[in-house]
């Protein structure tokens, strides 16, 4: 069984995967996360700066010695255990921008595969009810208002001891939503067999309950 959850930044993907997950005994993978590894991964190399790439030879390089692992308690880089760093605005900052690359894309879809084999997962991204599996069980796409979305993130940002303003997670998450939903290569976008939930007025529970509720009538 494979359920899909798409949806832009803050639209409560993980959140929601990750209680649906252990509700009913399902395999959660955040493909997000995988793109902030490697983001992590070149900024520490110094190929990700400024927002802009220095070099697309170098992304390619790194993709070849990529060394990432996602276990039940948490991502490491390098066998280093990253699950904070990767969290940090920085990396939400440039991810969007590493996630445009094709390349980039293609090895993380392949794992994403290659880890979904044979189980039964619920996955959160972008493009996975569009590309990685078109042909999943379920597919959700969240919404919801960006300032409710940029809300969120400053709340879960502060409770984490972030020094940040909620103007500039603002101003990211519209950055980031306008290179996700007209990057060329696998575009955020909603299936056309996905259910669309908005989930600006909602609580965390009504949302979880709606999908459970989906899940018993369609699976």
């Amino acid at each position: 069984m494979i359920i899909a959850i798409d949806g832009p930044a803050g639209s409560g993907k993980s959140t929601i995967a990750k209680l649906i997950a252990k509700d009913i005994g399902l395999v959660y993978l955040d493909t997000g996360a995988m793109y902030r590894l490697v983001t992590l991964k070149a900024l520490n190399e110094g190929i990700l700066g400024n927002g802009k790439l220095s070099d697309l030879g170098k992304i390619k390089k790194l993709l070849d010695n990529l060394n990432i692992d996602i276990k039940e308690n948490g991502f490491y880089l390098d066998d280093v255990d990253v699950s904070e760093e990767i969290r940090k605005p920085i990396i939400s900052e440039n991810v969007s921008d590493i996630a445009a690359i094709r390349e980039v894309r293609e090895k993380m879809v392949d794992l994403q595969r290659k880890f979904s084999k044979s189980k039964n997962v619920i996955l959160d991204g972008r493009d996975i009810g569009t590309v990685v599996f078109p042909n999943a069980d379920l597919k959700i796409f969240l919404v919801a208002d960006a300032k409710e979305r940029a809300k969120r993130r400053y709340k879960e940002l502060v409770e984490k001891g972030e020094n940040v303003e909620i103007e500039e997670i603002y101003d990211n998450i519209l950055k980031r939503d306008k290179i996700d939903s007209t990057r060329r290569e696998s575009p955020l976008k909603k299936a056309k067999d996905a259910v669309e939930v908005d989930t600006t007025f909602k609580s965390i529970k009504e949302v979880k309950n709606e999908i459970l509720k989906m899940i018993n009538v369609n699976i």
